[in-house]
């Protein structure tokens, strides 16, 4: 099958913190509509590869295209325009404990002064019905269990309708039984909702069966990129140790 060009194209890309080269020539692809999951060891820069796709971070060298044009080329206004398109789901979910769950899913759109009330509570709605949040609306994130917590962060990341949601080990801190309602929760609204996601994951290998695309991140580059049956066929030591959980 002939792939669509990337929307996303990460061309080696490099980045040190002081005398730490965090990312040292990662290349990488992620095309529209398709989850892409990144695996790796613990701080191998899975995070801070998340943190130059959305912008928030410049690489020291190597390009970030968006649709075939590097990001840092563009203007300001049509970067911008690309970042509202993105939305971000935190590791820890990041709610505000003060806020309502209503006030914490309506949070992106109030940042926005001129975006009407209306619209704000016709969209929050939308999403709470959607991710069974019904009944939640007057509460504090405190007040939920973990489960409830991540579809909260989840209602939260995709109300602004966003064309590409990367999140970052969305089911760290919960058991087996949570983790597999968490992949499903993102399964199932990715292919409601179309929108292109990417993923920073430790669960192996439950997250193949959601992704459609898997790029293993290692020692600051990606040592693998394709398919869960490419990873099945794969002949790659350096892989194949690491689903074994072994060190190499």
């Amino acid at each position: 099958m002939v792939m669509a060009d990337p929307l996303i194209q990460l061309k080696d890309v490099r980045k040190s913190f002081g005398t730490h080269e965090v990312l040292k020539g990662v290349n990488l692809s992620i095309y529209r509509g398709q989850i892409l999951a990144v695996i790796g060891k613990s701080g191998t820069g899975k995070s801070v590869l998340l943190k130059h796709i959305i912008g928030l971070v410049r690489p020291d060298s190597g390009k970030i295209l968006i649709k075939g044009r590097p990001f840092f080329e563009l203007s300001k206004k049509t970067r911008r325009a690309f970042q509202k398109e993105l939305s971000y789901m935190f590791q820890d979910n990041a709610l505000f404990d003060f806020l309502t769950i209503y006030d914490n899913i309506a949070l992106p759109l109030t940042e926005d002064p001129d975006f009407p009330k209306d619209k704000i509570k016709e969209k929050v709605s939308a999403r709470i019905e959607q991710l069974g949040l019904c009944g939640t609306e007057s509460k504090f994130p405190a007040q939920l269990s973990g489960g409830m917590r991540k579809r909260v962060a989840l209602a939260r990341a995709l109300v602004t309708d966003p064309n590409v949601v990367l999140f970052d080990e969305p089911t760290t801190g919960l058991d087996p039984v949570r983790k597999k309602k968490v992949h499903s929760m993102i399964q199932e609204y990715q292919e409601k909702f179309g929108f292109t996601a990417v993923i920073v994951s430790h669960d192996i290998p439950q997250i193949f069966d959601v992704a459609q695309r898997i790029a293993m991140l290692d020692n600051g580059i990606i040592k693998f990129e394709g398919s869960k049956q490419d990873i099945l066929n794969s002949h790659s030591k350096v892989l194949n140790a690491f689903l074994r959980g072994e060190n190499i």
